[in-house]
């Protein structure tokens, strides 16, 4: 596993058009379908990454409490399921439903949605205001496997607290996500 940091790129972006399918339903999801009143959370990951693995009881608990409070979350798996079978849709499709994700999960087969997103690696998160502004591109926590440091959200769920008091994160206050590569298509 390739260890890859998240691209630190300028904040208060606009979040990119969105447009993709949902594993579960098939339904075509815009960005505005999944946006949250008060902000709205990306996550590229997929299903095999060992981070993402690591992460993933913590994310769908932190997208049930956030979600009814008007957050939005989305979930998006770009990697190459010719080349990863494991994060092909079918398999999305397995994950989803086992887990009961609360979000929608989508396959940007293509890749044109993770390189709008500036994507890099699974998990890859970008947090966005109200407005639609990227307030963050950063870790879920500190927890890695193996290091010992118990999985909380502790940085994405700081970054959303402040969204709901409606303040702005700062920021200078963002470690870049670690996780796998995004798969790649060649060329």
């Amino acid at each position: 596993m390739a260890r890859t940091l998240t691209h630190q790129i300028p904040l208060r972006f606009k979040a990119p058009p969105i447009g993709l399918p949902d594993v579960a339903s098939d339904e075509r999801t815009e960005f505005n379908d999944i946006k949250g009143r008060s902000g709205t959370v990306v996550v590229f990951m997929c299903n095999h990454c060992p981070f993402v693995v690591h992460i993933l009881d913590c994310l769908i608990e932190v997208a049930r409490d956030y979600i009814p409070k008007g957050i939005g979350f989305v979930a998006i798996s770009a990697n190459d399921a010719v080349n990863y079978p494991d994060d092909h849709p079918d398999k999305m499709r397995e994950l989803a439903i086992a887990k009961d994700f609360p979000f929608r999960y989508l396959y940007d087969e293509d890749q044109s949605v993770a390189r709008a997103y500036d994507a890099a690696c699974t998990p890859d998160f970008s947090v966005f205001d109200a407005d639609d502004r990227c307030v963050y591109r950063g870790q879920f926590d500190a927890s890695r496997p193996g290091n010992g440091i118990p999985v909380t959200g502790a940085d994405l769920v700081g970054v959303i607290e402040q969204l709901l008091r409606g303040e702005q994160p700062s920021p200078y206050n963002q470690m870049p996500s670690m996780g796998c590569n995004i798969k790649w298509k060649s060329a």
